[in-house]
Formats: C-alpha cells, sequence, structure tokens
C-alpha cells in the first residue's frame, strides 16, 4: 500500500490545524510556508476535507480553515479515507488463492487498526523524544 501525496499532504494539513486548534483559523499560505508546499495544491486537498466536514472555512482577510472537531476526535483514517479512499493493499484479492486472501486481509486489517487508532492529536503532540512514551509509527 502506497499513501500518495494527497494523503501525506492532506494529513499535513490537519496536522498543522491541531496545533492551533481553539486560536482560530489559519491560512492555508501559512501551512504552505512554513512546510515549503504550493498552496494551490493545498487548496484542492482541502476542499474534500471540508467537504467531508473534517475541516470548516472562514472567509475574509483572518480567515483560512480550522478543525471542525477536536484533533482527539479526528482519526488518521478519517483524513486517508477522504483523500485516497478504502484502504486495500491489493486490487482484487477476492480471486486470490485463500493463502494470499488471508495475507491481504491481514495486512489490510493492521493498517486499518493503525489508521483508525491514531489521533490527529497524537501526530500533533508527536516528538522524538515521546517514541517510548506511546506510538511507534511503523507498518
Amino acid at each position: 500500500m502506497k499513501i500518495s501525496t494527497k494523503g501525506r499532504y492532506g494529513l499535513t494539513i490537519m496536522i498543522e490545524l491541531a496545533k492551533h486548534y481553539g486560536e482560530g483559523p489559519i491560512p492555508l499560505r501559512k501551512i504552505a510556508a512554513e512546510k515549503d508546499l504550493s498552496e494551490a495544491y493545498l487548496e484542492q486537498l482541502v476542499s474534500p476535507l471540508r467537504n467531508s466536514g473534517l475541516v470548516k472555512s472562514v472567509r475574509g482577510a483572518y480567515g483560512g480553515y480550522m478543525l471542525a472537531n477536536p484533533p482527539s476526535e479526528i482519526s488518521a483514517a478519517n483524513v486517508i479515507s477522504v483523500l485516497e479512499g478504502p484502504i486495500q493493499p491489493v486490487e482484487g484479492i477476492e480471486n486470490e488463492e485463500a493463502p494470499q486472501r488471508e495475507l491481504w486481509l491481514r495486512i489490510r486489517d493492521a493498517v486499518k487498526n493503525v489508521l483508525d487508532t491514531t489521533t490527529i492529536e497524537d501526530l500533533a503532540q508527536y516528538t522524538e523524544g515521546n517514541v517510548a512514551e506511546g506510538y511507534m509509527f511503523y507498518i
């Protein structure tokens, strides 16, 4: 399974919004500048996030985007599923032999579990120093 730039940059947007949760809207140009990303591309990604109810937009001079819910209530799976679609390590697993199908299903379930149990808050609070305290992001 490969997460595209849509999923990676979408998580970046959500993590940055989580870091500033409760401070009001954050302009995408600020995130783009800080992370050296294309503002136009982030605009394309934030639209499905807004349509799915994960973020809210505020217009005007002091506008931008903010999380629609607390970061502790938004999972990485929420973001990835909106931007990448369903998690599927192999296409057409129903045509595989039983042992291979079982392997692909187990891989899918393991990845899904990690994404389901990792919140945007977890990712926003992550630092190199707190590895022993909780999540290890290995798949």
